[in-house]
Parts: C-alpha cells; structure tokens; sequence
C-alpha cells in the first residue's frame, strides 16, 4: 500500500508542478490568472490574493491554471488570447520545462553523494573475443557512439547494443585522445567466461572503469541521465511507429504503480526503496516533459502546434483559425486520450491478473 501511496504522490507532484510552470510563466507575462489549484475535485481550501484564487482539492492528483482568454476569447487586455506569440509560447511550453528541471533536481539529489561514476571505457575481454585487433577495438578505448547514438551513461552500452537487429554495428570510440570510426563492424554474441568464474552470453566486452565524482561531474552525470531520460521517450516512440514495439508494451498509471511496487518490494533497505523510486520519478517526470511537447491535441504541444499554425495562417491570409474550431479539436483529442489511457489502463490491469 505504501507503494502505491508513493505512486500517488509522484504522480501529482509531476502534474502540479507542470501546472505551476504554466502559471509562473503567466504571471512572469502578465497574464490574468483566475485560479491555481493543487488537487482535483471540491475545494477543501480557498484563498483569494489579488485576482487569483489559491485553492487546495480534495484530490491529491494533478492540479490547474486557469488562465483568462486560455478556453474562450477574452476583451482583457491581459487575456492569454491577446498575448504576442512568445508570451503564449513561454507559456505553454512551461509546464514541460518545469518537469525536466523537476527529473534533472531529482538526478542532482540521487547523485550528491556519489563517489564515482562507469565510464563507457573498455577494460578488457574475454578469452577468444574476436573483437580485440588492431583494426577493431582495443582496450582503453572509450565507446562514444553506438550505431549514431551518443552514449550519455554507463548503462546506453547494454540499452544500444540491445537495440541492433542484424549484428553490423558502427561504432565511434575515443582512443589516445582522438576519434576512431569503425564502420559496419560485425558483433556476434557468444557464450564467454565472465570476470567471476561463470559464463554468460553477449559480446566479450568487460567495461569496469570508474571515473572519480567531483561537483561537476556530479552536474554533468545528471544532466546526461536527464537527457538520456528524453531520448528513451524518442526511441520508443521509433520503435512504435516502425512495429518494433504495439499498444501492449504502453504502461500508464496502473502499470507504473506496478512497477514502482516491485522496485520497491526487490530493494533490501528502506534507503535503496527510496532511490529507486526516486530515479523512477525523475525518469517520469522527463518523460512527462517530452510527451506533453508532442503535437497532439489537448497537449501543450498541440497548443503550440495551433500557435505556430496561427502565425503562419496570419502572415498568408492575414485571418487567424477562429479559436471555437481549435478549442473543438482539443476537446476531441482530449476525449481520444481518454479512451486511449483507458485502454492502457485495462491492459495493465490484464498483466497483473495474468
């Protein structure tokens, strides 16, 4: 149960810190805000300051900015309707900063105390590895680039290699402080003795060099775990379009309950339940950042989508797209989420009664 009351929290601390973006950057604007609230549902407190009304809801999930002009025109000058393009698009673009800085604060805590961190750097191979040579990779080099993708952290090794389907990879690795490119270099996984007396099946590679943490590099990791956060969103998102990955691999609420359950529950203390989940937050909280930009409508992206559409519209035809058409099709995309998420939802729930 204390697991799920985590899930709870997590999530609606992601969502009305993406709302309190939103509304600092109105306000930074000069946009009339009406209300922010915390929470959904009946109002368990309200205070009104100036001419916002500061509310807390009974529901500890999510929260809300309404912004005047933001679901019909308005004649205040102050309206969002009547802001310039920058002003809207700070605005609407706020929410989804607000949670990449929210997973990047996360990454900065996790990582205050860390002594050391993996560096993609090889430091040696197993017996009979083919991919040691002169003309192939040699110990010392660091991996850079795995098949056109930059390796942020430790963990791109196993997460890109993963990834190739034929075995013929291109590689870019550091070696003696210049960049080598090995072009359609084959890779075969095989069984190997590992470091510790057993065997395993991959690639022969050892990796097992540890850079020194200092306070900047401790900047650095974090920012490349956030990063690297973001770029797990594109390249699910590739695998979706290409058929690599369907609807059944989507987790929503339920599963990501589930999942936090069971990182919690496989934790042996208290304090490592606590980081994982931490790290599982801050993972959300990017992935939150990079999906509510996706031009779809209903999202800020689709906003800024319509944002972008209207200025071009303005300098062809001199008109704008009447807002009751645009507010028509983010009702319908909002409903289409809906149904999707249910979706999910029920499917989730199929895997844990499976």
């Amino acid at each position: 149960m204390v697991y799920v009351l985590a899930a709870i929290l997590i999530f609606g601390v992601l969502i009305a810190v993406h709302e309190l973006g939103h509304f600092l950057a109105a306000k930074a604007c000069g946009v009339r805000v009406n209300e922010f609230a915390i929470g959904m549902g009946p109002a368990i407190f309200k205070k009104t300051k100036g001419e916002t009304t500061y509310a807390l809801r009974v529901l500890p999930v999510g929260g809300f900015c309404a912004m005047e002009g933001e679901e019909e025109d308005s004649d205040d000058p102050r309206a969002l309707n009547n802001q310039g393009f920058w002003q809207k698009l700070l605005i609407f673009a706020a929410g989804a900063a607000m949670n990449f800085i929210t997973g990047l604060l996360i990454m900065l805590v996790l990582y205050a105390g860390a002594k050391g961190f993996y560096t993609t750097t090889i430091t040696g191979f197993a017996e009979g590895c083919p991919l040691q040579s002169e003309n192939g990779l040699q110990v010392g080099d660091r991996l850079v680039k795995i098949d056109g993708e930059k390796l942020y952290v430790y963990s791109d090794v196993s997460l890109l290699f993963g990834l190739n389907q034929d075995g013929t990879f291109d590689l870019v690795v550091e070696r003696d402080g210049e960049r080598v490119t090995l072009q359609d270099f084959p890779m075969e996984r095989k069984e190997y003795a590992d470091q510790k007396g057993g065997t395993y099946t991959g690639f022969g590679i050892f990796f097992g060099d540890v850079e020194e943490a200092t306070f900047f590099s401790r900047i650095k990791y974090s920012w490349n775990n956030t990063i690297d956060f973001v770029r797990m969103v594109r390249l699910s998102l590739g695998m979706i379009f290409r058929g690599d990955a369907g609807l059944k691999d989507l987790s929503g609420p339920v599963g990501i309950v589930s999942t936090i359950t069971e990182v919690g529950q496989q934790s042996e203390t208290v304090g490592a339940a606590v980081e994982s989940i931490a790290y599982l937050a801050a993972m959300i909280a990017a992935n939150l950042a990079v999906m509510n930009l996706l031009p779809l409508p209903a999202l800020d992206g689709g906003k800024i989508f319509f944002l972008v559409l209207n200025q071009i519209s303005l300098l062809i035809f001199k008109k704008q797209i009447p807002a009751k058409f645009e507010n028509y099709i983010h009702v319908a995309g909002f409903i289409l989420l809906m149904l999707l998420m249910a979706v999910v939802m029920f499917q989730d729930i199929w895997k844990i009664f499976q």
